[in-house]
């Protein structure tokens, strides 16, 4: 099976249309979380997100966005634009994000026809979804040793998280634990780049953030992971920065939040 992994939207719709109409086929489609917060199209992007059909579990973003939390621990930028967001959300598009379920979730990685209904996650069989980490769903795990004891203490050999904005993730094989980064060939077009997992290890991956990325690429990012060859190919796809930036200020959000995209 083919599964595209999206994760941290954040109200961008241009990014997000480019996201979508670069991405390859496939069976399932998982959203890590975090469809709005920051930029200035929660509707249009909660519209299109529903649309997908796909396995979603919340963000903090989401959360904070439908008083599901404080804003305490958000910077004064990320509060203003989450109350902002409050108010812009439709009342469908408000109800759904509150629902959204918390992570981890479990994904059978078998075909939906060969599942029994006495189905349960093994080696092999399943994967793992969070937005934050397998231990707190709000949990940032940026370098190596804040995955270190989430990775030790996960069952499953392959775990999806989102939260950092930073595509790649952490890989640990014996007493080794190793940091993943993509490497592009280009770097204003949309690029791939594949990579083999091992069997033997235990992986954290994350697609990278579709709306607003934090790892010096400007571009779009998702991921595909293919159950079958046991590979997941990082994606990174160039989208119109600039009208994303004009929605931000129209709406009058905070300026650094449209000029962070670039």
């Amino acid at each position: 099976m083919r599964f595209l992994l999206i994760s941290d939207i954040h109200s961008n719709i241009e990014a997000f249309e480019a996201a979508m109409k670069a991405a390859p086929s496939c069976d399932r489609i998982l959203n890590l979380g975090d469809v709005v917060g920051y930029n200035a199209s929660p509707n249009e992007v909660t519209d299109a997100a529903r649309k997908l059909g796909a396995t979603t579990i919340r963000g903090n973003h989401d959360k904070a966005c439908t008083g599901l939390m404080t804003l305490e621990n958000f910077n004064p930028i990320a509060g203003m634009a989450a109350l902002w967001t409050m108010k812009k959300l439709s009342k469908e598009n408000f109800e759904w994000l509150k629902a959204l379920p918390q992570g981890p979730a479990i994904v059978p990685t078998i075909p939906l026809e060969d599942q029994e209904q006495t189905w349960s996650p093994g080696e092999g069989t399943a994967i793992q979804i969070v937005h934050g980490s397998p231990l707190d769903e709000d949990e940032y795990m940026i370098v190596t040793r804040d995955a270190q004891e989430p990775l030790a203490r996960t069952r499953f050999p392959l775990t999806f998280f989102g939260h950092t904005h930073i595509q790649g993730g952490f890989c640990q094989q014996g007493p080794k634990f190793e940091t993943l980064r993509p490497e592009y060939s280009q770097a204003d077009k949309a690029a791939q780049f594949e990579m083999p997992l091992q069997a033997k290890a235990k992986y954290l991956i994350n697609p990278g953030s579709i709306g607003q990325p934090r790892d010096g690429d400007v571009r779009a990012a998702f991921a595909v992971f293919d159950s079958d060859k046991y590979s997941v190919t990082f994606h990174r796809v160039p989208y119109d920065i600039s009208a994303a930036q004009k929605h931000v200020y129209d709406a009058k959000l905070p300026e650094r939040l449209a000029t962070r995209l670039a």
